[in-house]
């Protein structure tokens, strides 16, 4: 018996990095996983490589608009018959100073992911309260607490904490369980993409940044699915409100 048989959880931007780390582990334990992301023939081709018994399914929505998350979230009540946990990952970068950061570079970070987890969690939060059952897990960053040429993506990454008290609060009281984790550094293609975009080598990179924390190593993908499978479980049932910071220390 896996901890998430008979549940069904979306994960969105799951078609790779931390999203598909986290789609395979709910998967692994049971559940019938619906991969959103905008490119949904790979959302599809993740989906079919997760493995686990239950069903897995690819869906091509845009967070960010409210009619692609309502069609969405619509076909997995529809092909997987249910929804009880909703992982909002998506997420995207346009680093800049400020001087530099456009109108442009502000609004699409802000709209995926904050504009994207309120959309989501809003048409989620449906069947939640109707069934008095739901996990929500957002993802936040370490770089909430500030990161240079990340006004963008460090003011809504805390505002994505801001939303999981509020949200847990909201929902508290109808079975919901809402909840955050912000990783550390995290060794994905986005991260490497960083490091190409300021020419460094990729290894040296994730190298530079395992020494800025204590455990002196990078996280990986499946180091956030261990604590999103914690938290979306009924183990985590009297969590609620909470931002997890899994980031081998850094934030000590």
């Amino acid at each position: 018996m896996g901890r998430y048989d008979g549940r069904v959880a979306i994960v969105t931007g799951a078609a790779r990095g931390i999203g598909a780390g986290t789609a395979k582990r709910f998967a692994e334990e049971g559940a019938a996983v619906a991969i959103f992301d905008l490119d949904e023939a790979q959302a599809a081709e993740t989906a079919a490589g997760l493995g686990g018994a239950a069903k897995a399914i690819g869906v091509g929505v845009n967070v960010a608009d409210a009619a692609s998350v309502e069609a969405g979230v619509a076909r997995v009540l529809d092909e997987l018959g249910g929804l009880h946990v909703l992982v909002n990952n998506a997420g995207i970068t346009r680093d800049n100073l400020l001087f530099k950061l456009t109108e442009e570079d502000w609004d699409s970070v802000l709209n995926v992911h904050l504009k994207g987890a309120f959309l989501m969690s809003k048409a989620a939060q449906k069947t939640f309260v109707e069934q008095k059952y739901g996990k929500i897990l957002n993802l936040s960053s370490i770089s909430a607490n500030g990161n240079r040429g990340q006004a963008n993506y460090s003011a809504a990454k805390a505002g994505v904490q801001g939303f999981t008290r509020t949200l847990a609060l909201e929902l508290g009281p109808f079975g919901v369980n809402v909840n955050a984790i912000a990783p550390g550094f995290i060794a994905t293609e986005m991260t490497d993409d960083t490091a190409r975009r300021l020419k460094m080598d990729v290894d040296e990179f994730r190298k530079l940044n395992a020494e800025a924390n204590p455990v002196k190593r990078v996280g990986f993908p499946e180091d956030i699915a261990a604590a999103a499978a914690f938290l979306c479980s009924d183990e985590a049932s009297y969590i609620t409100g909470q931002t997890l910071y899994v980031d081998g220390g850094a934030k000590i």
